[in-house]
């Protein structure tokens, strides 16, 4: 029986992340992103329930890329296919926002395949990179900003190469509890509750450039 519950765990995420498609194709923008939220929970506690469980498959590996690919892939690209929608009239760029779908599935892949990934991330994580997509309408609505092509696109283009470049950024899995070791991971979690508290949703592009920031300082400190 308990073999059943991870997977059970990530098709929850699968489902969230179609629900949240759902809402954001209807531009109910709050409930999508209670979605992206429980896709978020989802998909950590499958890992680690696995883990515990000591019931770690190749069908839970493959099962959680996919509920990824959508809740952290498509969703992601339909947001900003929303967005492009506002921003032009044109009836054929609004499709360019499914290009970060594209490069999240490139993304998936090749950390399925990369054995440098197995404590550590390269490239920008398909969960943080969803959650600042998803932000921009709430960013949109609390500051009466409007989000141009010439905003949109290059946003699109620097997601997508963040995606799959060779940036380190570090992981939540903790060796040890010890500070030293962890500093900059515990110092980061401390600074982007900080940030929802102050600015809630319009906080992960902040977040994203703290995360950044926060692996720079962490693998320099290893490296030394």
């Amino acid at each position: 029986m308990k073999k059943h519950i991870p997977n059970t765990i990530t098709c929850l995420n699968l489902f969230s992340g179609c629900l949240a498609v759902l809402f954001a194709l209807d531009e109910a923008y709050l409930y999508m992103f209670y979605c992206v939220i429980a896709s978020g929970l989802f998909d950590f506690f499958d890992g680690m329930l696995a883990r515990a469980l000591h019931v770690k498959s190749s069908i839970g590996k493959e099962l959680d890329s996919l509920a990824d690919m959508v809740s952290f892939g498509f969703l992601p690209g339909a947001v900003l296919f929303m967005l492009l929608q506002s921003a032009t009239t044109s009836p054929y760029i609004p499709y360019l926002g499914f290009v970060v779908t594209v490069f999240s599935a490139l993304r998936l892949a090749k950390f399925n395949v990369d054995e440098r990934q197995t404590t550590d991330f390269i490239g920008l994580n398909t969960p943080m990179n969803t959650f600042v997509v998803v932000s921009l309408p709430f960013i949109a609505a609390d500051t009466s900003f409007s989000f141009s092509l010439i905003i949109l696109l290059p946003l699109i283009a620097l997601l997508s190469y963040l995606l799959v470049s060779e940036i380190r950024l570090f992981s939540m899995k903790l060796s040890s509890l010890a500070w030293q070791d962890n500093k900059f991971k515990y110092s980061f979690l401390l600074v982007a509750v900080a940030l929802l508290i102050v600015l809630k949703f319009s906080a992960f592009p902040f977040i994203l450039l703290t995360y950044i920031a926060f692996s720079s300082l962490h693998f320099a400190q290893k490296k030394a």
